[in-house]
């Protein structure tokens, strides 16, 4: 597996965000994650877009951070909030997400930003797993869904 940063609209990553939508549309039952992306917002230095490539090239997984700073959803100033992290099924169980979360993480130290955060869901209990076995601890809900019952907010300081 090789992964490469890549821009948030290049065809590989629209491809894995319209599965991803998918996904996420059958375990909350509405039309996937609604929440306003540019992709602008994942331009270095404020942020970083990654598409992991397996052996023939196809694209298996992906991940981003962008910048945010204090502002009425409820962000702090130097937070990176990571945005679609998605294994395909057949890529999954391979330390994909664990690869990409570590390289996004040193990227947004790097870029100075303090905290990384992110928005999940009680529909997504393997995601919740992964970010708790990474370090990431449950934090006030910030962000599109922190009025949401189903939101789960989680945050971890950089280092």
């Amino acid at each position: 597996m090789i992964i490469q940063p890549r821009p948030f609209d290049h065809p590989d990553a629209v491809k894995l965000n319209d599965q991803v939508q998918l996904e996420y549309a059958e375990r909350y039952g509405d039309e996937g994650d609604l929440t306003p992306l540019d992709p602008t917002m994942f331009d270095p230095p404020r942020g970083l877009y990654l598409l992991a490539y397996d052996e023939q090239d196809r694209p298996v997984a992906t991940g981003g951070w962008r910048t945010q700073d204090a502002n009425g959803e409820g962000y702090s100033d130097g937070d990176a909030e990571i945005k679609r992290m998605f294994v395909i099924p057949e890529g999954r169980n391979r330390g994909l997400a664990r690869r990409i979360l570590a390289a996004l993480e040193a990227d947004a130290t790097a870029a100075g930003r303090t905290r990384m955060v992110l928005e999940t869901g009680d529909q997504q209990p393997e995601a919740v797993a992964l970010y708790t076995s990474c370090g990431y601890e449950v934090c006030a809900k910030f962000g599109y869904y922190r009025e949401y019952e189903s939101s789960i907010c989680m945050a971890k300081p950089l280092v």
